[in-house]
């Protein structure tokens, strides 16, 4: 014969094993449907705080016309990669665009080189950036 305690305490076991079998069989039930139920949201858009402010030319002597390309009535564009640095001054010079003339390549690179900017700026940090320049070499006034 069960004392009443022990009872109580079987009585207990078994409607915590029922409560337990009930949670797992609607947790089955139950979590597919709530995926379904998944608010999908338009991505974020993300802005820098400091936007850039592009380099811009500060001291920049005209390249001197080489006198065989001139003698040759060589004209043409050169566009040139510099790398500004952060303080302003050129790094690396690389021609992206040959005029076609090596003459006006190499006298056009030769003065970038030498030529100062105002160098980039992310808020109040000035930044290294490249540069496209293009230096045009013209005999005539157009």
């Amino acid at each position: 014969m069960l004392t009443p305690l022990k009872g109580v305490c079987t009585v207990r076991a078994t409607v915590r094993r029922i409560l337990l079998a009930v949670a797992v069989a609607l947790a089955l039930v139950i979590v597919p449907a709530v995926a379904d139920e998944v608010i999908q949201l338009p991505p974020v858009e993300v802005r820098s705080a400091h936007p850039l402010v592009p380099a811009s030319y500060r001291d920049t002597p005209l390249p001197p016309y080489p006198a065989a390309a001139r003698e040759q009535g060589l004209e043409g564009v050169v566009l040139l990669d510099v790398r500004v640095r952060a303080d302003g001054r050129v790094g690396d010079v690389r021609v992206k665009t040959s005029s076609g003339a090596g003459e006006l390549d190499e006298s056009a690179v030769t003065a970038v080189k030498r030529w100062t900017f105002v160098p980039a700026r992310r808020g109040p940090r000035t930044v290294e950036r490249v540069v496209e320049v293009p230096v045009h070499f013209a005999l005539s006034q157009r």
